[in-house]
C-alpha cells in the first residue's frame, strides 16, 4: 500500500495526539515532589540569603540565617499558592474528608504560614515562629498522606514525607540555633 504525504502527516498527528494522552510527564514522582515551587523557593531562599551574607551583610553570614531565608520564602510561596484558584482547589482536595470545612482549613494555614514567615524575620519572635511553623508542618501532614493515598496523580508518600522532614528539621534548626 502506498502512503501519500498527507496520509503520513495524518497518522503522525494521530500518534502525537495519542502520545500526549498516554505518555507520563518526563519527571518522575521524586522529581515532581522536589522540583515543585515550594522546595524550589526553599532552595532559592537559602541561596539568596547565603549570597547576601557572602556579599557582606553581617546578619546573613551564618547558616541559621540562610535556613531562615529559605523558610521565609518557602512559607510565603505556600501562602501565596492558596490565592491561586487551581492550587487552592488542589489543597482543599488534600484535606482528609473527616475534617470539617476544608476551605477554611486551607485559608487558615495560609494565614498561619504568612504570620510565621513574618515572625521568622523579627528577632524577638523568630524562635517561636520557627517552632510554630514546625508544628504547622506536622499538623498538615495528614493532608499529604490523604493526597498520596487517594490521588494517583499526587506525589507518592515517601518523597512527600522526606520533604516534610527536611522542612521540619530546618524549622527546628532555626528555633534551636
Amino acid at each position: 500500500m502506498h502512503r501519500t504525504p498527507s496520509d503520513t502527516a495524518a497518522s503522525d498527528d494521530a500518534r502525537l495526539v495519542r502520545a500526549d494522552r498516554t505518555v507520563p510527564t518526563p519527571r518522575g514522582p521524586w522529581a515532581s515532589t522536589f522540583l515543585s515551587p515550594v522546595p524550589i523557593a526553599f532552595a532559592v531562599g537559602i541561596a539568596a540569603t547565603a549570597l547576601l551574607g557572602a556579599l557582606g551583610v553581617p546578619a546573613l553570614g551564618n547558616w541559621p540565617a540562610w535556613l531562615t531565608g529559605g523558610l521565609v520564602l518557602m512559607f510565603l510561596m505556600g501562602a501565596i499558592g492558596r490565592l491561586v484558584p487551581t492550587v487552592r482547589a488542589e489543597l482543599v482536595a488534600m484535606v482528609p474528608p473527616r475534617l470539617p470545612r476544608p476551605e477554611l482549613i486551607v485559608a487558615a494555614t495560609g494565614v498561619l504560614e504568612t504570620a510565621g514567615a513574618i515572625g521568622l524575620l523579627l528577632p524577638p519572635t523568630h524562635r517561636l515562629a520557627a517552632l510554630c511553623l514546625a508544628l504547622l508542618l506536622v499538623a498538615v501532614f495528614p493532608a499529604n498522606v490523604h493526597a498520596a493515598r487517594s490521588n494517583r496523580d499526587a506525589s507518592p508518600l515517601v518523597p512527600r514525607t522526606i520533604e516534610q522532614l527536611v522542612f521540619v528539621a530546618a524549622c527546628l534548626a532555626v528555633a534551636f540555633a
